[in-house]
């Protein structure tokens, strides 16, 4: 009865929170099995990088009854989202991000929010995802200064992106944008040892649930990403981005185009 007690009394968020990092373990551990056996068998660590692969940059979705085909073509060129992130000032306050979240992508994002800061409102992303380093200094900045993202609509956030957006203080997602989250990978050319795969895996799974978990993001979201190949995607619908609170408003119609 004392034990029946008092686990009726543990707070249901905290007993979700602990299945929560229980799966993320579980995840983690069988990340770091697949890692020794492509390294145990000469294979390459999964390399698909948006600069540089001849590699679409809509992986096809994971395909577990959902369809095999990305849910919407994006509007940008391929080329336009294969190029390191640009910025962009528009009208309104909005701050174009687009391209891919190349390394040191967050450190021109400072640069021009310190330089245009006072006009900036919005950051909207269009990207293919990247470095993750990047894409959660981006996130902590956006949150710092009270921004809102916005995804428009066939407007892409994939892969890394979804880390950058979850730092709005408000996060809007258009009809018909594509938001898809995988495994995070190694991206590099160089082949790590085991030991330095299994730390690196580890150490990246741990720091962006943590991140996440800051930014108010259901866990849920981060375990489909655990759960999907680097080369392919999981493409959310709308009531997963509501579920696992990645929109903070239900999914809006595209802005009139001025």
């Amino acid at each position: 009865m004392r034990i029946g007690d008092a686990l009726r009394r543990i707070d249901d968020g905290m007993l979700m929170r602990g299945a929560f990092f229980v799966l993320l373990a579980a995840s983690a551990t069988f990340l770091v099995i697949d890692v020794r056996e492509m390294l145990a068998t000469n294979s390459e660590l999964p390399g698909f990088d948006p600069m540089h692969d001849d590699q679409p940059v809509l992986p096809p979705a994971l395909t577990d009854g959902r369809p095999a085909a990305p849910p919407v073509e994006p509007a940008s060129p391929s080329e336009i989202l294969r190029k390191a992130m640009t910025f962009d000032l528009k009208p309104g306050g909005v701050l174009m991000a687009e391209g891919t979240i190349d390394p040191g992508a967050a450190g021109r994002f400072a640069q021009e929010i310190e330089a245009r800061g006072e006009y900036v409102k919005t950051v909207q992303l269009n990207s293919p995802g990247g470095s993750v380093d990047d894409a959660i200094a981006m996130s902590k900045l956006i949150r710092e200064k009270k921004l809102q993202t916005r995804i428009a609509s066939r407007g892409l956030c994939a892969s890394s992106c979804p880390i950058a957006f979850s730092g709005g203080a408000e996060r809007i997602a258009e009809k018909d944008a594509v938001i898809g989250v995988h495994q995070v990978f190694n991206g590099s050319r160089e082949r790590p040892t085991a030991e330095q795969a299994m730390s690196s895996a580890q150490s990246t799974t741990a720091r962006v649930a943590r991140h996440l978990d800051e930014m108010g993001i259901g866990s849920g979201l981060w375990l489909h990403a655990l759960e999907t190949p680097p080369d392919r995607l999981y493409y959310l619908s709308e009531k997963e981005m509501a579920d696992f609170k990645l929109v903070t408003q239900p999914v809006q119609a595209p802005a009139a185009k001025s």
